[in-house]
């Protein structure tokens, strides 16, 4: 009934949690949905908040506000496309939306997401605000290699390519590999030629003397495991006003 007084016994808490529960603070509970207490693959769509400037890498630690459920982790960044391969991103754009891939409880729409960034003092700063994505496993994030090599030795239609591998069972193991140039040509490996690493390669078109010949290499990547759902309470907002000693005010008088 509402209005009746309830006493609550919870087991495993950790000591760090009951130092940080002030006294007088209200506590929330929340009833869980079917599988929400499960771990999964949470993808939150984000946008950078414009107040933050500083770079933010993929793989850093940051904290998130997500639904009711706030927790600590180490995301991902990827970019935001409608095809079922995604590029990841190294740093959170500040131009365009990112979608940030975490290991976290499942969580069901509609619920808003805050990431903050925890500072050495304890302070957060607002890093990016966007809403929850889905819940996917199968969301395919690749990350992009690219290895280069100079034309060593340039024919009408081939070239002869060193410094991309720099032993014969790379060569063969990467043959099937399209390769592209800078300059938009477009081909393949033919042989091996030696065992230091040179290479014949054939193009579409005669490849320029200052042109670099690239290959691309993807290979899938997942968030790192770190989540933590104990997380201190931020420090209070104290608004700063800078100061003007009166001597400086003389001196640019």
């Amino acid at each position: 009934m509402v209005g009746w007084y309830v006493t609550l016994h919870i087991i495993d808490v950790p000591l760090s949690v009951m130092d940080s529960v002030k006294t007088g603070r209200p506590l929330v509970l929340v009833s869980l949905l079917p599988h929400e207490h499960k771990m999964s693959v949470v993808h939150l769509l984000v946008r950078r908040h414009p107040s933050n400037t500083e770079p933010i890498k993929s793989k850093e630690e940051l904290i998130f506000h997500c639904g009711f459920r706030r927790f600590r982790a180490s995301p991902i960044f990827s970019q935001h496309t409608s095809a079922d391969k995604h590029k990841m991103e190294r740093f959170l754009r500040p131009d365009s939306p990112t979608v940030v891939s975490v290991y976290a409880p499942i969580t069901f729409n509609p619920a808003g997401a805050l990431l903050f960034k925890q500072r050495d003092d304890g302070a957060q700063d607002l890093v990016a605000t966007g809403s929850l994505l889905s819940c996917d496993p199968q969301r395919i994030v690749l990350k992009r290699i690219v290895l280069s090599g100079h034309p060593f030795k340039i024919n009408r239609r081939s070239a002869v390519v060193r410094y991309m591998f720099f032993n014969r069972d790379d060569i063969m193991w990467f043959k099937p590999v399209e390769l592209r140039t800078k300059w938009g040509r477009r081909g393949h490996i033919k042989e091996a030629l030696g065992t230091h690493g040179h290479m014949k390669c054939v193009f579409d078109n005669q490849l320029p003397s200052q042109d670099t010949v690239l290959m691309n290499l993807y290979k899938r990547v997942y968030p790192r495991w770190t989540y933590d759902p104990f997380v201190e309470f931020p420090l209070p907002w104290v608004k700063r006003e800078a100061t003007v000693e009166m001597q400086d005010l003389d001196d640019m008088e």
